[in-house]
């Protein structure tokens, strides 16, 4: 992995337009910070080598090392990649299918790491009244069930796993898109002596992203035909129905 600094950072991702808002450089520093849906320096930093540019997912990615790292076997390139087993599940409390996208699985999944003590909390993704999601800790299966529900605007959740890691959290569990789950990977990876206490992380569990839509644009567009603080949901079918489904 290449070690480089901030203004590295913004040169060759933020300058570029390739930041995913992964959140993985947010909360280590006072430079960068999440507003409105994208990531903003604050000030120049002069540091040589930094974290934000290591765990980015939009530097450099040696495959290899970060399969040998997390799975201890080298970067499998076909289409499932390094697995143990496959099944179909949902989840079978009908409180949590009620509230979740669809079966309910990763809500299942959390609440029960959590109930049997893999993890005593979770960095899941929620949004509040502006439709604006972050990253928010949850330590019981009410606050898991809160967050239920799939986002599809960018959000900086691992923000809240870079505070939360400096916690008296000891065993977190982490859900989120693939961006962020290569961003933590690079964290466990990483030659830097600092790795923002990747060892605390317990569970990642991974979803798929088809929309990660940039907030600004999207929030601009919606207040335009519904008031925001009325949107409970989003969803957007499978192919062919080539919709965005807004539920109020």
């Amino acid at each position: 992995l290449e070690v480089k600094g901030c203004r590295e950072l913004q040169s060759e991702v933020l300058a570029r337009n390739l930041c995913t808002l992964c959140g993985a450089c947010i909360g280590m520093c006072p430079y960068l910070v999440a507003y409105r849906g994208r990531v903003v320096a604050l000030d120049d930093c002069d540091l040589r080598q930094g974290r934000c540019y290591v765990f980015c997912p939009r530097t450099s990615v040696d495959l290899d090392l970060l399969s040998q790292t997390m799975f201890g076997v080298p970067y499998a390139a076909d289409e499932l990649g390094t697995v143990r087993e496959i099944v179909l599940a949902r989840a079978s409390d009908k409180a949590v299918r009620s509230k979740a996208q669809f079966g309910g699985t990763v809500t299942a999944l959390a609440s029960f790491a959590l109930d049997q003590g893999l993890i005593d909390s979770a960095v899941l993704t929620a949004s509040d009244e502006r439709i604006l999601p972050s990253g928010t800790p949850a330590a019981n299966k009410a606050q898991i069930l809160g967050c239920a529900g799939s986002n599809f605007v960018a959000a900086p959740t691992l923000a809240a796993f870079n505070r939360q890691s400096e916690g008296d959290a000891q065993s977190i569990g982490v859900v989120g898109i693939p961006c962020q789950a290569l961003a933590l990977a690079k964290m466990r990876a990483s030659p830097l002596e600092n790795h923002n206490n990747i060892d605390k992380l317990k569970l990642v569990i991974g979803l798929f992203c088809t929309w990660a839509l940039r907030y600004e644009g999207l929030a601009r567009l919606l207040a335009d035909k519904v008031p925001l603080n009325q949107i409970v949901k989003f969803d957007i079918p499978p192919p062919p129905a080539n919709l965005f489904q807004v539920f109020t």
